[in-house]
């Protein structure tokens, strides 16, 4: 478990591809976040618009790590974190702003549930919602049903189930945790493997909780700390193929969840449905952004609601 000496220096991983001015306003934010010494690691995926270099001169405490291409989310925050294997890790995205204090209060929930594997925050989206970053494990129901239904009616049943928005913020344990930020005890993640690889972008958390979970790990929603996150730069940059690359990695973990021959003809119809509705959400930006989150973040714990202090990026 994550028992490093409080003095080590904090890891934190973030995968950069050409993440232009947010990565300042990552990094100025995550300073604030802890008082902990911090190492972060820009795993980088090719970027071209020199901000990770930029930022590592401008921040003595973050370093460059070229993973040698566009090779992936998981398999840069894989190579980011190869070389420390006990104690915490944060990993996050570089569009996400920390409230001061977050980390050390990742810590120190984290402290408080001794099985822990991932611990995550609130995650407030940029219009003031509370992104629904704590959910359940997907099911062939609540699945079936999140992805036919959550883009025209975000508060049916099968959504809210899966997303837990119906539930008022507490600390709780979640099925999985969004990947966009979350406190990893490195002896549990190198246990599994880390993340699969084979996820380019998107499930790739999912698979992580679920193959830890099946170990007897936990993930715990610590609403007590808050990030803000904007999220959808890559969907921005090439939204076809960030479509057809979140319903591949959909795909690919449903199927390994019903494996066997007896279980063909459920994955040709799980190909088939996932592939209609990638087809659909081309055509429609509606679809293809999913349900709007039901929960306000005015609703976080008192303490967890402080005004937003932006750093100097504005």
């Amino acid at each position: 478990m994550g028992t490093e000496p409080t003095e080590a220096p904090l890891r934190v991983v973030t995968v950069t591809y050409s993440p232009g001015e947010a990565l300042d306003g990552f990094l100025t934010s995550l300073a604030e976040a802890t008082t902990r010494p911090i190492e972060v690691v820009l795993a980088d995926n090719g970027s071209t618009d020199g901000a990770p270099e930029r930022a590592a001169q401008r921040f003595p405490f973050a370093r460059v790590l070229p993973t040698g291409g566009n090779v992936g989310y998981g398999a840069a925050a894989n190579a980011g974190l190869a070389d420390r294997r006990t104690g915490w890790a944060l990993i996050a995205n570089p569009d996400v702003r920390f409230e001061p204090g977050s980390v050390d209060e990742l810590l120190a929930v984290a402290a408080r549930w001794p099985r822990a594997a991932t611990v995550g925050p609130a995650i407030r989206t940029g219009d003031g919602q509370l992104y629904p970053s704590a959910r359940d494990l997907p099911s062939l129901s609540t699945g079936t049903g999140h992805a036919l239904f959550g883009w025209a009616w975000p508060g049916n049943p099968w959504t809210a189930r899966y997303r837990r928005e119906r539930e008022a913020p507490r600390e709780r344990t979640a099925g999985w945790l969004s990947g966009s930020c979350f406190l990893v005890d490195l002896e549990a993640f190198h246990s599994v493997g880390g993340f699969d690889p084979g996820y380019f972008m998107y499930f790739e958390d999912v698979d992580l909780a679920a193959r830890l979970g099946e170990r007897g790990w936990l993930h715990v929603y610590a609403p007590s700390a808050v990030v803000e996150h904007e999220g959808g730069h890559a969907t921005r940059r090439d939204p076809h193929r960030m479509q057809r690359v979140h319903h591949t990695s959909a795909l690919r973990y449903l199927a390994r969840r019903y494996p066997g021959r007896a279980r063909a003809p459920l994955r040709g119809a799980l190909r088939a449905g996932l592939g209609g509705r990638m087809l659909v959400s081309y055509v429609s930006a509606r679809v293809g952004a999913g349900a709007r989150p039901q929960r306000s973040a005015d609703e976080l714990p008192p303490a967890s609601r402080r005004p937003w202090r932006r750093g100097a990026d504005g």
